[in-house]
């Protein structure tokens, strides 16, 4: 294959450079929230048995990445980092757990990588698991949310609905049973097409024209049809008799006045929107449901950035219950880490700098003679925990080296000289100040410590 004809496969992309370093540094940021709420990490396997990952999707199912039978098993790549965590509850003993995971998931869909849309891509997710009050992890899961991205400084705004509202709205306008989740999945799409397209897939999908226009009238309301705050569309569907007479809806109610007053508690309200067209169009979920959206922004060309949502989930209490006689109930929220990223490299502005990779330099005279006292040096340095590195050309001058270590906090000095102890004199000096001349002598034996000062 010519040079010409390389690349990666669709929807997929080398991570290289300052991606990476951003890309860790993000990881980092989210994963300290997790810890901070008690979080405890758990990893799986990229592939699961196809049969775990069959019917847990609705429509979207299409998109999983099926595998060639090996050895006698049908397996798929995952779809995401949910249902592996369902799967692990069912098979292990543990009824309670705060678990988070990072991983790629795989996703046979239509990519956009300009807008963070890729086939691989990294998930960060958040889960409770467990019986306790109502709606208290709910809670705190949202208040996950809001700190990862206060720790990101990225302005969001999280839409949140609930699958007994919506189930209950669309039986109370009298979508069939059967039609609940295929006609949920067509109202998802509220977000990305106008009200007609949606209209016409519903129509297409066979439900009737008058209660099409009924479902309409509710999720096109004036009231409610930009998000409005819990209260607001609490009060609207509470002065409506058709959906009050619905149990579903008096349920999740009761449970979205719970959530808005935790929401105070936590001082995160004001993050909050409540949509009754959000419908996430998963399968598994059975309570709350939410996404994430960011603050609309141009980028540094003047263009607007469309990424979509960056993070999304929900309450899940069933879902373990399909791979074992019990049922585990469960919270959750997943990071779209392709996204963020996009957003933080268009705005440029990556959160704050990066620590630097490497804390010091050793530069040497142009005498390749001391190209062992250097390896000895960042030997010594390394096993202090001091991240160290040189330039393995020792022909190269000292002030190009010098240079090149942009990055760098302290550099370390050789220079040969007979009168010393060992033949060597040893300088040190902190960056960004560039003049050799500057440097401070210090007894070899001193070095670790004078390093290591330097760097506070």
């Amino acid at each position: 294959m010519s040079p010409m004809q390389m690349k990666t496969p669709k929807g997929t992309r080398d991570w290289a450079g300052e991606d990476i370093t951003l890309r860790e540094h993000v990881f980092d940021k989210i994963r300290s929230i997790f810890r901070l709420h008690g979080g405890a990490e758990l990893d799986t396997p990229v592939f699961e048995l196809k049969s775990i990952l069959t019917d847990k999707y609705g429509e979207d199912a299409k998109l999983i990445y099926d595998l060639q039978d090996q050895g006698g098993e049908l397996c798929a790549l995952r779809y995401d980092l949910t249902v592996p965590f369902a799967r692990w509850l069912a098979m292990s003993n543990v009824r309670q757990i705060k678990r988070y995971q990072i991983g790629k998931v795989y996703r046979r869909d239509q990519p956009a990588i300009a807008r963070g849309r890729l086939r691989e891509f990294y998930q960060c997710d958040f889960d409770y698991a467990g019986t306790f009050d109502l709606m208290v992890p709910d809670s705190e899961v949202l208040s996950v949310i809001v700190e990862v991205f206060e720790a990101l400084r990225i302005n969001v705004t999280i839409k949140l609905n609930h699958r007994c509202i919506l189930d209950g709205m669309f039986a109370a306008v009298g979508v069939p049973q059967d039609q609940l989740r295929s006609i949920s999945s067509a109202v998802d799409k509220l977000d990305k097409s106008p009200w007609e397209e949606v209209k016409k897939e519903m129509l297409q999908k066979g439900l009737a024209a008058e209660v099409v226009d009924k479902l309409g009238s509710y999720l096109l309301s004036s009231d409610i049809s930009n998000a409005s705050d819990i209260e607001s569309t609490l009060s609207f569907i509470k002065s409506d008799e058709v959906l009050m007479a619905n149990e579903d809806v008096k349920k999740g109610v009761q449970e979205m006045e719970l959530l808005s007053q935790y929401l105070s508690a936590y001082d995160i309200a004001t993050y909050v929107k409540f949509d009754l067209s959000l419908a996430r169009g998963l399968d598994y979920y059975t309570g709350l449901i939410y996404e994430v959206i960011p603050e609309s922004f141009s980028t540094v060309n003047g263009a607007a950035l469309q990424v979509g949502s960056i993070a999304a989930g929900g309450r899940y209490d069933t879902l373990v219950g399909m791979f074992s006689r019990r049922d585990i109930p469960c919270v959750g929220i997943s990071f779209g880490v392709d996204r963020i990223l996009t957003i933080l490299n268009a705005r440029q502005n990556r959160v704050e700098d990066p620590k630097p990779k490497i804390d010091t330099w050793i530069i040497a005279s142009d005498s390749s003679s001391l190209v062992e006292e250097r390896m000895a040096i960042a030997r010594e340095l390394r096993q202090a925990y001091i991240s160290v590195d040189f330039n393995p050309n020792a022909s190269q001058k000292p002030r190009k080296q010098l240079e090149a270590a942009d990055c760098v906090v302290v550099a370390v000095y050789l220079e040969e000289d007979t009168e010393t102890a060992g033949g060597i004199r040893v300088k040190v000096l902190t960056l960004p100040e560039k003049n050799l001349d500057k440097a401070t002598v210090v007894d070899r034996e001193d070095l670790v410590d004078e390093v290591r000062k330097r760097l506070v």
